[in-house]
């Protein structure tokens, strides 16, 4: 027998599917000569800080750098029992082989070995690597998999990731809270991500606005402007000196322009397109292009490459044929793709762009959730618009003079639309406006025109704007790159699997809020970047960190080297920051501290409210009340202070008028907090007997 464990059960479910493994048990499937098992996220992670030692529940200086010397990993609550079938299947003498099935990335590659070295598994392993879950593509990864040594250098990088992680947040976290005598959580990606944040918001605080005046002469479409004035006065001279008055195209600046179609979408791309366009947070496209992943119409989500291999270009012409008949947009388009500009073998790593699959030609597109096919229009689009001819037109900068002064105008004259066609389409379906470009105008040297209209406009200078999820994780991915060149291996912070985890993780842990589309940093972010150190905080070299992890997968950099380099930073770190001025310490102790709601009922502590939060005041605790906590919010409720109050007095809340998620009807039940004692609070519903 073969043992197959995937990530989670819906894709087992379609692994299953496709071999024959057709009977049922509990936690996995048999059949065919299979058995398909399932994770269900990480299952096994490492050991807390006290479990190496008990004296490290208590956070002290003298403790620290705390570095293991021999690792430990546990098995994480509340996936025990699926982590006890993978072990008993695991260890069966009728499964002669594992097949690894986890998503084909870094971190699909450290939840399988995990799993497999905590179940103390010696059988020999196998790898199924695949970018869709089409049914053909699964059958051709079974048919071409690779022993699971050959990612030896993938997990030995996800390890080094996870170690890292832990050095930094438990030794940063622990110094600077004792040495300010505040929780502060520091972590190794999500500080310096917070620190870019709060250096924007820093740089529009500081910025001064300063009033500038341009004076203009504008004749039908014809609108031309001076240089900036300081005085009004200047610019109302201009343009008295120049009402009514012929002007004449004394100089014509002209260029040949082409721009190329856009590339397909890799993760980030996605999520900046999805974010720009409907305002979608990077997480919600992110689950979308998961779930639709999951459902066979899109190909790998979690992938950095924007093109596909050399050897997709029939299957790309196939599918293109296809959705310019499927798509409500591009049925009218007259399309003549050009496949091989999106076919690039060598910029191609772990996965492919982003695609639809040959499954939207079946599928019911209106019935699928409204964000879901929002987002699979977007991807869809984008295989034709990267495939489209380009878009060139005929620049021209001009120097228009008037009565002696000189005036300036920037126009086009459009020679080719090529893919700007599908591009207006597809956003006049979506009702999205377009942004004004210059005019189209035909013009020539020696050309005149007038009389002119002349009039003053008055202007502020701009400060730098606020990050968007957008822009933010533009930021992100450029990271470190400033000094690169472009054909210089990039740098960047986090991966595209997990930038979207690191902004809600910041919004959660309330250093950073949303404001419409914004990104603003809370005061607790502000005064947590401002007490940092600039090595915890440099998205410079933490992108060089990731690069190096990077390294570690491609084998040409050791874990050891990688790890040294952190631990040697923890205890530099330590070694400098044995105490903190009194003057430092009084940036936190003027904060305002929340209001108490209870008792923490694992330690004792006051639990205080926060922006996001009801928090245990003792900082060697990890007790939270999450306000967005996900499982109230499915019955129609919310953790707010009252709600937060009951919980910590009496353990439990009775409700009357709790909302199905699949009816929409009201029921009474009781919703009890289930505390396990260290982690997230859990919550169990119990139905009144009748």
């Amino acid at each position: 027998m073969k043992l197959v464990i995937a990530e989670k059960p819906s894709v087992a479910m379609a692994l299953a599917q496709v071999l024959g493994a057709r009977s049922r048990k509990d936690g996995y499937v048999e059949g065919n000569g299979y058995i398909v098992s399932w994770c269900v996220g990480h299952l096994v992670g490492l050991c807390d800080a006290a479990e190496y030692d008990e004296k490290y529940r208590k956070w002290r200086y003298d403790d620290l750098p705390i570095v293991p010397e021999c690792w430990k990993h546990k098995v994480l609550e509340g996936t025990k029992k699926q982590f006890g079938v993978l072990k008993k299947l695991m260890n069966d003498s009728n499964v002669d082989e594992v097949i690894c099935a986890t998503d084909a990335g870094r971190e699909g590659e450290l939840i399988f070995r995990l799993v497999y070295e905590q179940a103390g598994c010696k059988k020999p392993m196998k790898r199924l690597w695949i970018s869709s879950m089409e049914e053909q593509a699964i059958k051709e990864g079974f048919a071409s998999l690779k022993d699971g040594s050959y990612y030896d250098s993938l997990y030995q990088s996800a390890l080094c990731r996870a170690k890292a992680d832990w050095l930094v947040g438990i030794n940063a976290s622990r110094l600077f809270s004792v040495l300010y005598n505040q929780n502060l959580k520091v972590g190794r990606v999500q500080t310096p991500t917070l620190a870019m944040i709060v250096d924007r918001n820093q740089k529009i605080q500081e910025f001064q606005k300063e009033k500038y005046y341009v004076a203009h002469i504008r004749f039908d479409e014809m609108d031309a402007v001076t240089e900036h004035f300081q005085k009004k006065e200047e610019a109302e001279k201009v343009a008295a000196d120049c009402s009514e008055r012929m002007c004449e195209v004394e100089k014509d600046e002209v260029k040949e322009k082409t721009i190329r179609p856009p590339k397909l979408y890799d993760l980030t791309t996605l999520q900046r397109e999805a974010n720009r366009m409907f305002g979608y947070t990077a997480q919600q496209t992110l689950d979308a292009v998961q779930e639709m992943y999951e459902q066979k119409l899109v190909t790998y989500p979690r992938t950095d490459s924007q093109y596909l291999t050399d050897e997709m270009g029939e299957s790309t012409k196939a599918l293109i044929q296809m959705l310019t008949g499927k798509l409500p947009f591009a049925k009218e388009m007259k399309i003549q793709p050009d496949v091989k500009k999106v076919l690039n073998s060598k910029k191609v790593s772990d996965h492919h762009a982003i695609i639809p699959t040959m499954e939207v030609k079946k599928a019911d597109l209106d019935a699928l959730k409204e964000r879901n096919r929002k987002i699979l229009y977007l991807i869809s689009a984008r295989v034709l618009l990267a495939t489209a001819d380009s878009y060139s037109y005929e620049s021209h900068k001009c120097q228009i003079t008037c009565n002696y002064h000189t005036f300036y105008l920037s126009a086009r004259k459009i020679e080719q639309e090529g893919f700007r066609t599908i591009e207006k389409q597809l956003k006049q379906f979506f009702g999205i406006k377009t942004e004004p470009e210059e005019a189209e105008l035909d013009i020539w040297e020696g050309k005149h025109y007038g009389p002119c209209d002349s009039f003053v406009t008055e202007h502020d200078t701009q400060p730098p704007k606020q990050y968007t999820e957008d822009t933010l994780l533009s930021a992100m991915e450029r990271a470190g790159n400033e000094e690169l060149t472009e054909d210089t291996e990039k740098k960047g912070l986090g991966t595209p699997a997990t930038r979207a985890a690191i902004i809600e993780k910041l919004i959660q842990s309330g250093f950073v809020k949303r404001e419409k589309k914004n990104l603003v940093p809370t005061n607790d972010g502000n005064v947590l970047i401002t007490v940092l150190p600039d090595e915890i905080k440099s998205p410079k070299m933490t992108a060089e960190w990731e690069m190096a992890l990077n390294h570690i997968a491609q084998n040409t950099e050791t874990a050891d080297e990688f790890l040294k380099g952190i631990t040697d930073l923890m205890q530099e770190l330590v070694a400098r920051y044995q105490a903190i001025s009194e003057e430092k310490k009084s940036e936190f102790q003027g904060k305002a501290k929340g209001e108490v709601v209870g008792k923490c009922p694992r330690c004792g502590a006051e639990v205080r409210e926060g922006k996001v939060n009801f928090y245990c005041s003792d900082r060697n605790c990890d007790f939270t009340l999450w306000k967005n906590d996900k499982f109230l919010a499915s019955q129609g409720k919310k953790m707010d202070k009252a709600a937060a109050k009951k919980f910590l007095s009496k353990g439990k809340i009775h409700y009357k008028d709790l909302v199905s998620r699949k009816t929409g009807r009201t029921y009474e039940a009781t919703v009890e907090m289930a505390d396990p004692g260290e982690g997230n609070v859990k919550f169990n519903l119990y139905f009144p007997q009748r």
